[in-house]
């Protein structure tokens, strides 16, 4: 594989969205840190590279396009719109290392408050079509399904609120949920700790980056939500059950349904889950033996809040996906000041495309 074979390939892909009517546009390398970290916390900082301008401060090496786009969209952009782009990425590998931290994408990214459900089918079988000669293998899901579950909860905003934080976190959501519904013990330390008339008494000088105040504002947070009741049962294993759905889009329909009659909060997400398969279906996507796993797209970049969408290469399960993408509409609420417009793309990796095509030759 070759860097120019790359971008050859990337540039064809480009072209190919641009004759479907997106404007190719152009995004910077270094954009500022604060956008990424306000967004994502230090989360980000495991993910990408930052670095330190002696005029900008601190700038980070685009990690992806979605978010420069949104950003040039918000401010000057026409409504509706639909924009590709392709160019070099640069992500930390901490977790794979055998992955290489720079990387080419192409995108295409649509911007359409009129029909989100035609907008999400849209960017699918554009994909789908690109990459037909490839032989991928397609899976969809639906992040907005388990947000919506999350709001409709019977417990506090604060707990709620930090359910939220970790939908793209597996494990800690699941840490949570376990905590929250009285399953999960809790550590000998913090009982101690909580239990104390006045924590603060025995300790030493403070060190680290909080102040008094603000560990008495934390310890305030842990006796508020010790005093909580317990998550219903019932609600936990309705959570447990959505997450659990992997079928082929009409079976999943079908489940989510069923879950959406003792969890009411789902059903208006469920029904736009309904509309998208009807518009899928409208493009010739065969919907009947198309993949949906409620827990697809749990692991990716945090901005995603509805529907999601990946490609895999069979035979390669120690690859990425080749193709991903998804909703994005808070992010457009986050960066829009005070603006928002529905929003949904997604990103192809030319490099593994080269891969396949010589792996085949």
């Amino acid at each position: 594989m070759t860097l120019a074979a790359i971008k050859t390939k990337a540039a064809a892909l480009k072209s190919g969205f641009a004759a479907a009517g997106a404007l190719p546009v152009d995004c910077p390398v270094l954009l500022p840190a604060e956008t990424l970290l306000d967004l994502y916390g230090e989360d980000i900082r495991t993910r990408a590279f930052l670095t330190h301008d002696p005029v900008r401060g601190e700038v980070i090496l685009r990690p992806d396009f979605t978010l420069p786009v949104v950003q040039k969209h918000m401010a000057e952009g026409a409504e509706p719109a639909r924009y590709t782009y392709a160019g070099e990425i640069f992500r930390r590998q901490e977790e794979h290392p055998e992955r290489p931290s720079e990387y080419h994408q192409v995108g295409y990214e649509v911007f359409d408050r009129a029909d989100p459900a035609g907008a999400d089918a849209e960017v699918f079988a554009r994909f789908a079509e690109a990459l037909a000669p490839y032989g991928l293998r397609a899976i969809v899901g639906d992040i907005g399904i388990l947000i919506a579950a999350v709001s409709g909860l019977e417990t506090s905003a604060a707990r709620k609120a930090a359910m939220m934080r970790h939908i793209w976190r597996p494990r800690r959501f699941r840490a949570l949920l376990e905590r929250y519904a009285g399953r999960a013990p809790v550590p000998p330390t913090r009982t101690a700790l909580l239990k104390a008339a006045d924590p603060m008494a025995a300790t030493g000088p403070v060190i680290g980056l909080r102040d008094e105040d603000e560990i008495a504002l934390r310890l305030a947070a842990l006796r508020a939500d010790a005093a909580e009741p317990p998550l219903p049962a019932g609600q936990v294993d309705l959570i447990e059950a959505l997450v659990r759905v992997s079928e082929t889009c009409g079976y999943a329909l079908e489940r989510l349904r069923d879950i959406a009659v003792d969890m009411p909060a789902i059903s208006g997400a469920v029904d736009r889950l309904a509309a998208r398969c009807e518009a899928l279906a409208a493009r010739g996507v065969d919907v009947n033996n198309l993949p949906f796993d409620a827990n697809f797209g749990r692991t990716s970049m945090e901005y995603y809040d509805g529907f999601v969408f990946g490609f895999s290469a069979p035979g390669h399960p120690d690859w990425p996906l080749v193709a991903s993408g998804g909703r994005y509409d808070a992010l457009t609420r986050q960066l829009g000041q005070g603006r928002e417009i529905p929003a949904v793309g997604g990103v192809i990796r030319p490099g593994l495309l080269v891969d396949l095509e010589e792996g085949t030759a």
